[in-house]
């Protein structure tokens, strides 16, 4: 393998690793799209009701399926070949367990998550009918983010790649047949959506078939205690989704209390586009993270990696700035068909408003998920806690009181500036630790 550190290595697996992200986060967009077609902006706020439950899925997802790959890297690199197959083995027995509870949920309990979620009469039904479809996918939704780590991890980010854009532009393409021509409505999105780690996982196979591969099933019994290993490294991973969540939700009650139905449905869109964007960072910090966990042991390589890595995410904030700022009014008028004006006033002034906070949120996450390849899991984990959870309560009622719906639209910003200061803090323990403990 070449230079782990090296910008072209860097590059490799960045590069590989967001295209993959953007193609995820694609198909999340053509739902929106194709459900503000077919549905109108009942649907649209139906959609957005019943993404904190898909974040929360994904997120538990990525927590064992980062986490397990960084200790399978780390495995292999001290030379335990035993324990590097324990945490993929242990990795799939977690995986399908949660899978399969996630399963059982949507089975059981849509309707009550639904209303849980904020759904009110109008919006019930539409919700209830997506979390219940897409929940019956969970194991392959779980499966699929171990997997994807696991291929990356074992030095294959291209073919990991190919599986995530094959699975978006499947369920793009489903998105469009089943809603339109075969008229299944917002079942039918859901449907799309729940057969898309499945298209992936096909293609992630093939990985498996390879006599190289570093990381095999073995049988065994079950040992309970290696789950805290293998998900402390993925548990920023899992907060940032669980941000996703906590502020779709918050928000949304809020703004049903501002705006109503057509406050939720702005946000609709632009917590679709604010999934891009982050997605985009999650797969920069992806990418690294095996670079990261094979530079442990080197100050100067982690320090140029790092630089790397922070020059990237505010380019890329940058270019979504410009690029939001500017079409703000065109990204709005395809996602309103019907040409409601307040649902175009409140999503131009929120797209606006609300990616001001990329910059932060490029630097936030970029360092959680690196702080916690490189074994500073406290760094890591107090970060996605700040931005995820702990910030967001008290600066959106705050803020929403103050300004109104504005004011909502201004939390995310807020809260990406208060966790930047505590990540900007976290850098010299991190990557200067003689001159921070000289200190």
């Amino acid at each position: 393998m070449q230079n782990p550190a090296s910008l072209r290595t860097f590059g490799r697996y960045a590069s590989l690793n967001i295209l993959g992200m953007i193609g995820i986060s694609c198909y999340i967009l053509a739902d929106t799209f194709f459900i503000s077609l077919g549905t109108g902006a009942v649907g649209l706020a139906a959609l957005n009701l019943a993404i904190p439950a898909f974040n929360i899925m994904n997120g538990i997802g990525q927590m064992i399926g980062v986490g397990s790959a960084t200790h399978y890297t780390l495995c292999r690199a001290r030379q335990q070949p035993e324990e590097a197959d324990a945490a993929f083995t242990h990795a799939v027995r977690f995986g399908l367990a949660a899978g399969l509870l996630f399963l059982l949920l949507g089975l059981t309990a849509a309707g009550p998550l639904a209303r849980l979620l904020g759904a009110r009469p109008d919006t019930f039904a539409l919700t209830t009918v997506y979390l219940r479809t897409f929940l019956l996918f969970s194991p392959f939704f779980v499966m699929n983010n171990v997997l994807l780590a696991f291929v990356r991890n074992d030095g294959d980010p291209r073919r990991a790649m190919c599986g995530m854009l094959a699975g978006s532009f499947a369920n793009i393409i489903m998105d469009y047949v089943f809603i339109f021509p075969m008229g299944m409505g917002m079942f039918g999105a859901a449907l799309a959506t729940g057969f898309s780690p499945i298209i992936s996982l096909l293609i992630l196979s093939g990985h498996l078939r390879q006599s190289g591969r570093g990381f095999h099933l073995r049988s065994g019994r079950l040992r309970p205690a290696l789950l805290p290993p293998l998900c402390a490294p993925g548990l920023p991973a899992l907060i940032s989704e669980i941000s996703s969540a906590v502020i779709l939700f918050l928000f949304n009650l809020v703004l049903l209390r501002l705006a109503g139905t057509t406050g939720v449905a702005a946000y609709g869109i632009i917590a679709n586009f604010a999934l891009v964007g982050i997605a985009v960072f999650s797969g920069l910090s992806t990418g690294m993270q095996p670079l990261v966990s094979q530079c442990s042991g080197c100050q100067n390589d982690l320090r140029r990696l790092f630089r790397y890595g922070i020059t990237t995410a505010l380019a890329i904030a940058t270019v979504l700035y410009a690029a939001v700022f500017l079409l703000a009014g065109p990204i709005t008028a395809a996602f309103n068909s019907s040409g409601d004006p307040a649902l175009t006033t409140y999503a131009i002034d929120g797209l606006r408003l609300y990616f001001t906070g990329f910059w932060c949120a490029g630097l936030n996450v970029m360092a959680a998920a690196f702080f916690s390849a490189s074994g500073h899991t406290g760094c890591g984990f107090s970060i996605s806690l700040l931005r995820g959870i702990a910030a967001i309560p008290p600066l959106l009622f705050a803020l929403a009181a103050l300004f109104g719906v504005r004011g909502v639209w201004c939390t995310f910003p807020a809260v990406e500036g208060v966790t930047a200061v505590l990540t900007l803090a976290c850098i010299p323990a991190v990557l200067y630790p003689k001159r921070s403990r000289t200190k």
